[in-house]
């Protein structure tokens, strides 16, 4: 009786755990808000909240992105951009959709919300092992020049994924120190500054993001939006409606096949396009530690490795900002983690509930407010 007691726990167990809710490519089944533990009059008080603060900045994000990052040199529109949509959303409890606002169908950019994408095909390197290690210096793996030089070659995957590694130089016509210098610096202040020890220094800068894109492409030596496709889009159902661009100059030649070096975000156009659905998809299946249904897609290490905070940013982990450090979001528990994107973007993760909460165009100053509404909605 003793032997099969255990044995019995863990059918059960094993049972419990293949009944946990996925919603299936074209149906997502609802929970009432009492069902999913949520108060009616929270749950409303949490959308008309996001109806109310829409983002300030323009609809036709080739203004909103050229007024936004007007202050760096020679800043221009290099890959493709889209009129935006109004406020939209939807909120997720032990998977089921408990409510949602606004078109969550429309394809929208999301700007660095592409960063935790681009986190993803990293992970699944290192799951392949494409990847040894994230402590690996990269050019170990990119042999051309990228990372030459006594400072750049010291820099490692973990670096990149931080954004603590001061890479040097220029990619696809951008020189790094161009993207969002200091604020009371001059040209010859910033071209001629001091470089950080590797690992040391946080900097959230597009350029070296992507770097990262552009390293991963050679070691994956397919295109990352194929690859991010096959190996979580479509097992978790997304639609065939996101896309992922780079830069109209940010095409290579690898293996004789010419193939894009796709952008970590729309700070000059490119980025990934994409619907609030297939955003909660992504955070769903990081909410279950990397699995749908019982396919475990990337690793639950890497899901974990994900919240490694930077040394020199508490508030950062892999491309994943973490509810910690000079960033944390008072009165929202610390455990969340998110994604998040110029003009309000938010894919927000609380495993521990099985909370998964996507918010499109929120004015960004007001998304620990939100969020303090949706843990008050819980009873």
């Amino acid at each position: 009786m003793n032997r099969i007691l255990p044995s019995l726990l863990a059918v059960l167990f094993s049972t419990c755990a293949r009944a946990q809710y996925y919603p299936t490519p074209t149906e997502w089944d609802t929970h009432t808000a009492a069902k999913a533990g949520f108060t009616e009059a929270g749950l409303d008080s949490v959308v008309q909240f996001a109806r109310d603060h829409e983002y300030s900045g323009a609809r036709d994000l080739r203004l909103a992105i050229l007024e936004g990052f007007r202050r760096e040199p020679g800043h221009t529109l290099r890959g493709p951009t889209k009129e935006r949509g109004g406020p939209a959303g939807m909120i997720l409890k032990d998977g089921y959709l408990v409510t949602a606002w606004g078109d969550t169908e429309r394809v929208d950019m999301t700007f660095s919300v592409t960063k935790s994408y681009l986190s993803t095909t990293a992970g699944l390197a290192l799951d392949d092992g494409l990847i040894r290690s994230v402590q690996d210096p990269v050019d170990e793996y990119v042999w051309d020049g990228t990372f030459s030089g006594d400072h750049n070659s010291a820099i490692t995957w973990e670096h990149l994924l931080q954004q603590t590694s001061d890479w040097s130089g220029t990619l696809f016509g951008l020189e790094d120190w161009t993207d969002r210098p200091a604020p009371d610096g001059t040209y010859d202040s910033w071209k001629n500054r001091e470089l950080h020890i590797p690992g040391t220094h946080f900097k959230y800068n597009d350029v070296r993001v992507n770097i990262l894109a552009y390293s991963l492409l050679q070691v994956w030596r397919r295109p990352l939006p194929r690859v991010l496709k096959e190996r979580i889009m479509d097992p978790i159902g997304a639609s065939t409606t996101w896309r992922w661009y780079g830069y109209d100059d940010s095409w290579v030649d690898l293996d004789g096949l010419r193939m894009q070096s796709v952008s970590g975000g729309g700070h000059h156009g490119g980025g990934l396009f994409i619907n609030t659905e297939d955003h909660a998809r992504l955070g769903l299946l990081f909410a279950r530690k990397g699995k749908w249904n019982d396919e475990q897609l990337i690793s639950e290490r890497w899901v974990e490795m994900v919240r490694t905070p930077a040394a020199a940013n508490a508030s950062y982990g892999y491309m994943w900002w973490l509810n910690a450090g000079d960033r944390a979001w008072e009165g929202v528990p610390d455990h969340v983690y998110y994604a998040a994107g110029f003009g309000g973007n938010f894919i927000v993760i609380d495993e521990e509930r099985d909370l998964v909460v996507v918010i499109r165009w929120l004015e960004p100053d007001r998304i620990g407010e939100f969020m303090r509404r949706v843990y008050a909605a819980l009873e």
